[in-house]
């Protein structure tokens, strides 16, 4: 069995750690993170070798891209975040180098504009209640990335018996979490996994 690394990038320890930490509600959630980190099960994309420079001039890379595809009335929108671009450009970086990878992402818009970016176009332009056109020229490479959900890490996860909950709800229970904690999972997703 291939073993697996968890990795994140210094703009997600940021998002996930860092801010949270100062805001009473989130607190829990980022010293337990911390606390991945410290204990090595989580490490960070320089730890494997890769250069922060280079995971720096990938991530602008792909910011500007992905920054610049959705627009409305002749301006860009800015649809994506730092940390979420770091994800895609170590995976870039990772899939350069032949080292098999996904990320982990519950953010609905990275995985549309990178999966479907059609798609994107109609959510965006319901959303917000005008028109949007589509810049898709620097975006033909983007069938490289493959995205889980933590709905579906959950799912996994009680399958292959990793989640030690012997009671016949805790499926329905981890997927709502994953729901109430932001991911874009729909309840017709959740009911699909549930009969699985």
């Amino acid at each position: 069995q291939k073993g697996i690394t968890i990795v994140i990038t210094n703009y997600v320890y940021q998002e996930v750690v860092d801010r949270p930490s100062h805001i009473p509600r989130f607190e829990l959630g980022a010293l337990k993170i911390k606390d991945l980190i410290e204990k090595g099960i989580i490490k960070f994309a320089t730890d494997l070798g890769l250069a922060q420079q280079e995971i720096e001039s990938e991530t602008q890379h792909w910011l500007r891209i992905a920054n610049s595809s959705i627009r409305s009335d002749n301006h860009s929108i800015e649809i994506v975040s730092p940390a979420e671009m770091s994800c895609i450009a170590i995976s870039h970086i990772l899939n350069k180098k032949g080292i098999e990878n996904i990320i982990a992402i519950d953010e609905r818009t990275t995985r549309v504009l990178f999966e479907k970016p059609e798609n994107l176009r109609d959510l965006m332009s319901s959303k917000l209640h005008r028109n949007i056109s589509l810049n898709t020229r620097e975006l033909v490479d983007t069938k490289e990335f493959r995205f889980i959900r933590s709905s579906e890490l959950v799912y996994v996860a009680i399958k292959k018996g990793f989640i030690e909950i012997n009671d016949k709800h805790a499926l329905e229970a981890l997927l709502y979490a994953t729901k109430f904690k932001g991911c874009s999972v729909s309840w017709e997703e959740i009911e699909q996994m549930k009969k699985l």
